[in-house]
């Protein structure tokens, strides 16, 4: 599980990495969020050793991965996810084959967008609150049961509230991973406007020096426009 491509490449096909030294029949499994094409690309010279590849990445940050109860995305064929599937119980909560090999980076980059754009639009929301004079804390209480509930609201709105932005997972990887989808969305001329957006929101924290915080502080960029902080009323 490595940070990005470029690691993966290099481990994998790099001198003294991992195919050089691979004996046919071996199963690699890449739980890294990388760029899906990169997956392929990999499995691909993989194939050539006789090496059976998985991508697996993972969702659930720090603190699941400290549970145990991590969701796996997996990408490969039904034999090698079957063969895998003890390892990724150890791991996780839930793993799902979702597709041929690059299909688990593919939806982790599916996961990233909808985790970033929740997490905007929940800053977006509180920051209004707080503007209009409304208890965010008490917004928060009143909405989470409804529509607008979620396992961002909920794990997040919390550290808000608190100022806390110890990272689970940090702003500079979230950034990462959005490049990918990005990246991934312009080789195949998809338009990812809202993904385009959160990222230049990402970018200005990170030259804030704020990228080694939670993604969650992605609320300090709205509230430094807006003029206020989201935080738990003192009593």
């Amino acid at each position: 599980m490595l940070p990005n491509s470029p690691q993966v490449q290099e481990v994998v096909l790099g001198q003294d990495g991992i195919l050089e030294g691979a004996k046919p029949g071996t199963l690699l499994i890449d739980m890294s969020s990388i760029a899906p094409l990169v997956s392929v690309e990999i499995s691909k010279k993989a194939k050539e050793k006789g090496v059976d590849m998985l991508d697996a990445p993972v969702s659930g940050g720090e603190p699941k991965a400290i549970e145990g109860t991590l969701s796996i995305m997996v990408g490969g064929d039904q034999k090698s996810f079957e063969q895998s599937e003890a390892i990724f119980k150890v791991l996780g909560s839930s793993a799902v084959l979702v597709g041929s090999i690059g299909s688990g980076n593919t939806t982790k980059l599916a996961n990233q967008i909808i985790v970033a754009l929740n997490i905007a639009a929940v800053s977006e929301a509180m920051v209004l609150a707080e503007k209009c004079g409304v208890d965010p804390e008490k917004v928060f209480n009143a909405i989470r049961g409804g529509l607008a509930g979620s396992t961002v609201l909920e794990a997040k709105m919390p550290m808000i509230l608190n100022g806390n932005f110890k990272p689970g997972f940090r702003i500079e990887l979230h950034i990462k991973d959005l490049m990918n989808a990005l990246g991934t969305a312009h080789d195949l001329a998809i338009p990812i406007p809202l993904t385009s957006l959160v990222m230049e929101f990402m970018q200005s924290l990170k030259a804030d020096g704020k990228a080694g915080n939670d993604h969650s502080g992605l609320v300090q960029f709205y509230e430094k426009l807006a003029g206020v902080e989201v935080r738990k009323t003192k009593t």
